[in-house]
Parts: C-alpha cells; sequence; structure tokens
C-alpha cells in the first residue's frame, strides 16, 4: 500500500518514517499540511518539536506494532 493512503488511520498514532535518503525518524503523526507531514518528535528533558517533512523527502511511513510485554517471572 502507498504510505500516502495510510495518513489517514495514523493520524494521532506513533509512527516510523523512512526517507529516501535512508535516513528515518519516528513521533506522532499530527496531520498533514500542503504536502508536508506534521510530526511531533521528542527532543530532550521535556521538550518536544513539530516537524514538517516534505512528501518527496518520504520513502514510507508505518505504525508502531502493539507491545507484547510478558510478565517477569518471579
Amino acid at each position: 500500500m502507498l504510505w500516502q493512503y495510510k495518513i489517514q488511520y495514523l493520524i494521532g498514532q506513533p509512527i516510523g518514517i523512512s526517507f529516501t535518503s535512508g535516513q528515518g525518524t519516528s513521533g506522532i503523526l499530527c496531520g498533514v499540511s500542503e504536502e508536508k507531514l506534521l510530526v511531533l518528535e521528542y527532543m530532550y528533558q521535556s521538550q518536544f518539536a513539530l516537524k514538517h517533512y516534505d512528501f518527496q523527502m518520504i520513502q514510507d511511513i508505518n505504525g508502531f506494532p502493539p507491545c507484547h510485554v510478558q510478565q517477569p517471572f518471579y
């Protein structure tokens, strides 16, 4: 599925983005504006930044999988 079709289902969700450059990032997909993804990313301490990524830079986006945490054995 083309990543553009995934956007509507992923708004408000944690996502991973792979760029055409081979790099990647992750954050919360906040929305789309003028062919840019709006992604809230953690910077450090208690600081976050809303970043804008042009559609042309993006190779794919994927939602985070659910956590399957096993309870420790005591």
